[in-house]
């Protein structure tokens, strides 16, 4: 049924406690969530084996590109189509690249990854790609033998990293408009979770389970 996913987890007091659950935007729909676990973790991959047993057999899934969770979901779903959330690797790439960086390299990357959630169309696809390979063609090679190890350079060369890593995986709602460029649709779900979590501030421990579990059920849209 629920074929176009979306997979995400937060934590709400501090990195004490943490949620995560999966989505399928193309219907409004939350799939299922849990209480205690953590994004990559084995408990993640055992509570989402769960719910292959009873029948989740997606077509893709929308990640903010955790490499501990990609590895996951092709391991419970080898024929999954993987789309990286953009708003994800915008939002990182523009923080490693600072907002008025210096060197030219980390400029023109900036301006690269202020384009990343513009993308609408197969011909704006590939004047990114072509702005792209005119970018590593320049500054590419010369970055990777740098052998600097200054706090802005480092973050200059995991901006690249991301980056190349995350191409693959960029575009595939260019191809079937259902597959969600973004985990926008969780992220907007689990504020209003916090929110609401935040008035039961005297929730027993013990009791937390239970009521995520009745949140998940009840408010599922």
């Amino acid at each position: 049924m629920y074929q176009y996913l979306v997979m995400d987890g937060t934590y709400l007091d501090g990195r004490t406690s943490a949620v995560v659950a999966i989505a399928d935007p193309s219907c409004n729909r939350i799939v299922s969530g849990q209480y205690g676990v953590k994004e990559g973790q084995a408990e993640m991959e055992a509570y989402c084996a769960t719910l292959t047993v009873r029948g989740l057999h997606p077509m893709s899934v929308t990640i903010d590109g955790l490499p501990q969770v990609h590895r996951m979901v092709l391991r419970l779903w080898p024929w999954i189509i993987v789309q990286r959330c953009l708003v994800h690797i915008q939002r990182q790439g523009l923080a490693w690249c600072r907002h008025r960086p210096k060197e030219a390299a980390a400029r023109h990357l900036r301006a690269l990854f202020l384009r990343v959630t513009k993308i609408t169309s197969v011909s704006e696809r590939d004047d990114f790609l072509d702005a792209w390979e005119k970018w590593e063609h320049r500054f590419g090679s010369r970055i990777a033998a740098r052998p600097e190890r200054g706090r802005v350079f480092s973050d200059i060369k995991r901006a690249r990293s991301m980056l190349q890593k995350a191409l693959p995986f960029m575009f595939a709602y260019l191809d079937d408009p259902s597959i969600p460029s973004s985990t926008n649709w969780l992220e907007s779900y689990f504020s209003r979770l916090k929110m609401r979590y935040r008035q039961h501030r005297g929730l027993h421990p013990k009791m937390r389970n239970n009521y995520f579990l009745w949140y998940f059920h009840l408010c599922h849209k």
